[in-house]
């Protein structure tokens, strides 16, 4: 008897052995934006991807709350996005925005493995406080914005990693502008480095051709080109997708508003410990 329980015994610790060997020893962790509309955005691709099951209508307010199944146990880490790059080699995963990853010399086109689709919802816009989006300044800046110059630019600088979503570029003018009056006159512009900034340097040229100077101001976080706009310090920023500076102006009572939508920059995961994807289902 003691045999036949000994035996039994053996046999169940085997099993149970056995149907442990497939489990996860370690969670897969997934560093994503800290800021609402890019969080997000992150979980909609992962949800895309097939890896979590978001609540129904969570949409482009979604945080890691609204998970509503998380089949592969994934750890998600908020970051800031701008972060995002620099703990990638501490996560198995980041989803980053293009901006950041280009910056950190990570090609979306090549290095992502999955990305959005572009949408042009996350359109990144030129954006101005309230009561001046119509002075002929604004109005020479968005003209140049929508140049056939900068959608040149973009296409060839970018490669996919940045996509113009202007229909129909202009010649970099606006004709109902008196240029003549702005002669001599700067506009400041607040714009992350990466490519807007880039982008800017394009602008400059142009309105250099009719004697207006664009003052390109860098920042590096997503809060203050909003801020300075709204003190009137800068007079407008590009940086920002029309869903976020809805929700900034939101939750810091400013009036800061969209004149023009210029490019998308699709988000994408990348790997950080990992090389491919297949270590999600494993």
């Amino acid at each position: 008897m003691k045999k036949y329980i000994s035996l039994l015994l053996i046999a169940l610790i085997a099993v149970f052995s056995f149907a442990g060997c497939g489990k996860k020893s370690e969670k897969i962790t997934i560093a994503i934006p800290n800021d609402t509309t890019n969080e997000a955005r992150a979980l909609l691709l992962l949800e895309d991807l097939g890896y979590i099951r978001l609540k129904a209508g969570a949409g482009i307010t979604a945080t890691i709350r609204d998970i509503e199944e998380n089949s592969y146990n994934i750890e998600f880490k908020e970051v800031e996005a701008a972060q995002l790059p620099n703990v990638l080699k501490d996560v198995d995963y980041a989803v980053i925005n293009s901006n950041y990853a280009i910056e950190a010399k990570l090609n979306p086109t090549k290095d992502a493995l999955g990305i959005e689709g572009s949408s042009s919802a996350y359109g990144n816009i030129l954006a101005v406080k309230e009561g001046n989006e119509n002075s002929d300044l604004i109005k020479a800046l968005v003209a140049a914005l929508e140049s056939k110059q900068v959608a040149d630019f973009i296409a060839s600088e970018y490669d996919g990693a940045v996509v113009s979503v202007v229909d129909n570029p202009t010649d970099g003018y606006d004709a109902s502008v008196d240029y003549t009056a702005l002669e001599g006159k700067t506009v400041s512009v607040a714009a992350s480095p990466t490519p807007h900034a880039e982008i800017l340097a394009i602008v400059k040229d142009i309105l250099a051709e009719k004697k207006i100077t664009l003052d390109i101001k860098e920042f590096t976080d997503y809060v203050q080109p909003n801020n300075v706009v709204e003190s009137g310090d800068i007079d407008a920023n590009y940086f920002q997708h029309v869903p976020y500076l809805d929700d900034f102006n939101k939750e810091n009572n400013t009036h800061i508003v969209s004149v023009a939508a210029i490019h998308v920059e699709p988000l994408g995961i990348y790997g950080g410990k990992q090389t491919t994807l297949d270590a999600i289902k494993k």
